[in-house]
């Protein structure tokens, strides 16, 4: 089968985690790309799933890594936010546009700090992902992982990470307030005098 129910069929073939469908329909020489009603394609919908295995033959069949849905989600941006380890490594591998950024203005390392994902926080720096980068809020990666998170730690490893990449701790929020300031204001008694070091 050709043509729109065929391309049609990858989407549902990832959707129902249907790997030899999957498969099929690749071999069938379909698009790829296609995009459900929310603008998602396959390979958003397998990273979304943490289906593995889906991801892999949409890459190698040559998926868009950076194509977004309509809420300006991409693989690559879901990948690093949600802490898809293994997907976001061969996503890397696959063209990943390091400076593309999600609704909120922030890249992918933003709220894989937020969201408590060390490896994914890591890989990403590995990548070259700017650890100062500013989101539409007005927070950096280490102001989130201070701001919107409960200091355990999780995010006391990330921090860690954020600093020793170069994380600027001078680089305040919209109302002039510091990374170390929110941390101790919060009681983040370890993380403060983690920053503290790095000032």
């Amino acid at each position: 089968m050709s043509g729109p129910m065929a391309q049609a069929d990858i989407l549902a073939a990832v959707s129902a985690g249907d790997i030899v469908a999957l498969e099929r329909a690749i071999a069938a020489g379909e698009t790829v790309d296609l995009q459900n009603a929310s603008g998602q394609t396959a390979l958003l919908v397998a990273v979304w799933k943490n289906d593995i295995p889906a991801a892999r033959l949409l890459l190698a069949a040559g998926a868009d890594v950076n194509a977004k849905d309509n809420q300006q989600d991409s693989p690559y941006l879901v990948a690093g936010a949600e802490g898809r380890s293994e997907i976001l490594a061969m996503i890397l591998r696959h063209g990943a546009d390091l400076r593309s950024t999600n609704r909120f203005g922030g890249t992918a390392l933003i709220p894989a700090a937020e969201k408590g994902h060390p490896d994914a926080v890591a890989q990403l720096i590995r990548a070259g992902v700017d650890v100062n980068h500013v989101n539409r809020l007005g927070w950096t990666a280490l102001m989130e992982a201070v701001v919107l998170t409960d200091g355990g730690p999780v995010h006391q490893e990330i921090i860690a990470q954020l600093l020793a990449a170069g994380a600027d701790p001078a680089i305040p929020d919209r109302d002039g307030i510091t990374a170390l300031e929110h941390a101790q204001a919060r009681g983040f008694t370890k993380i403060a005098e983690m920053i503290a070091r790095h000032k």
